[in-house]
């Protein structure tokens, strides 16, 4: 149900019962963990009932349109409403370390529900990706797979590689660096993120500064070649005409969450290779740039047993990761085999996406109803083995 219209309390397994509410709802188009509605204790509206079944008013809270952007609200109560998973239509309570679902602190965590997992419950989460977690890719680039085995790749500087290729996505990345004299390969860094999807397409990068400054927001977007802007603030959003991509920011400037419905969800952070770093891997960095680039995190929803990339080929079930075991520094080749020309480009010689497709659900519902493939991050990135 689209936001802005009454609740029928009757659909929702465990209804509040004797209290008062305040219904705010959001048109979030989220995937299965993401919910479509929420609710606010609050003792100024009354549950009132209307013939047999009871509804709440709704009232949407902070929903302020500006510059093509919106603001989004919090809510302490958060309802399952995607069919077909396991918690849908219940009526979960944040916890109390997190009650609200969004924060205008980007170091605070807020209240998320996996609306597919075994146990219908509320968890506290971090926005901004977390690096030491499965499905990120951060530093020289440095990833976590769906096997939660870290690896590098290396790839090249001013190249493009596919992260992950499935029947209905692809999301290619940039690379950037540079190579010292004396070194035998490139130092390098994500800059860029380009995601394909149907026959439309979305990017991001952390266009090239010489200098870093904080009060400077590093990102830039674009929507099938348009750019957009998306104001500054944090839970300032913007939403693609099909409400099919979403982006918002979780922090003033340079850290957002990227949702692409029912497919992914992308937690992108921009910072700098720092002084120290430097120093300590002897990076070599020219004066004329900071290299800013690309801390992600990754969240996938029903990636198909054929999906490929660099990243992606981790999160099949017989995959067999090449990195070897007990090494300091576990480094994968592929990159013949995920070099594509461009960051829009659909090819590359591994490749399955293909253009126009549309959402599948190609994973086995009787092992995912028996498995819990959210062990590790609360489902962030992990796959389950059998």
């Amino acid at each position: 149900m689209k936001g802005g219209g009454p609740l029928n309390v009757e659909q929702i397994h465990h209804p509040p019962s004797h209290v008062e509410l305040e219904a705010c709802f959001v048109n979030a188009f989220a995937a299965p963990f993401l919910v479509a509605q929420f609710l606010l204790l609050n003792n100024s509206t009354r549950v009132r009932k209307k013939g047999k079944g009871q509804r709440v008013k709704g009232k949407e809270r902070g929903g302020v349109d500006k510059g093509g952007g919106r603001r989004a609200n919090a809510y302490y109560y958060q309802q399952c409403s995607t069919k077909g998973t396991r918690c849908y239509g219940k009526y979960i309570r944040c916890p109390a370390e997190c009650p609200s679902s969004e924060s205008t602190d980007p170091k605070a965590k807020v209240c998320q529900i996996d609306c597919d997992k075994p146990i219908c419950k509320a968890v506290c989460r971090s926005r901004k990706p977390n690096c030491n977690a499965p499905g990120s890719g951060c530093y020289d680039p440095r990833f976590i797979g769906g096997d939660g085995r870290v690896f590098y790749f290396h790839g090249k500087s001013n190249e493009h590689f596919t992260l992950v290729s499935d029947s209905n996505f692809q999301i290619n990345a940039r690379f950037i660096g540079h190579r010292p004299t004396g070194r035998g390969r490139d130092y390098t860094w994500i800059q860029a993120l380009g995601i394909l999807f149907n026959s439309k397409n979305f990017s991001l990068e952390a266009p090239k500064t010489p200098e870093w400054n904080e009060n400077v927001d590093h990102l830039k977007f674009t929507y099938n070649g348009n750019s957009l802007v998306v104001p500054e603030g944090p839970l300032s959003t913007w939403n693609s005409p099909q409400k099919d991509v979403k982006v918002e920011r979780v922090a003033e400037r340079n850290s957002v969450i990227v949702t692409l419905e029912n497919v992914a969800e992308i937690l992108v952070n921009v910072v700098p290779v720092t002084k120290e770093d430097d120093t300590i891997h002897n990076y070599q960095v020219p004066s004329d740039d900071c290299f800013a680039h690309l801390e992600v995190q990754f969240r996938f929803f029903g990636l198909s047993p054929e999906v490929e990339g660099v990243l992606g080929r981790t999160y099949r079930e017989d995959f067999e990761n090449p990195a070897k075991v007990g090494a300091a520094m576990p480094v994968v080749g592929g990159e013949d085999a995920y070099r594509t020309t461009s960051l829009l480009s659909p090819h590359c010689a591994a490749c399955v996406f293909s253009q126009g497709s549309s959402y599948h659900t190609k994973v086995n519902s009787e092992f995912m109803t028996t498995l819990d493939c959210s062990k590790f991050s609360y489902g962030m990135g992990i796959v389950c083995r059998k």
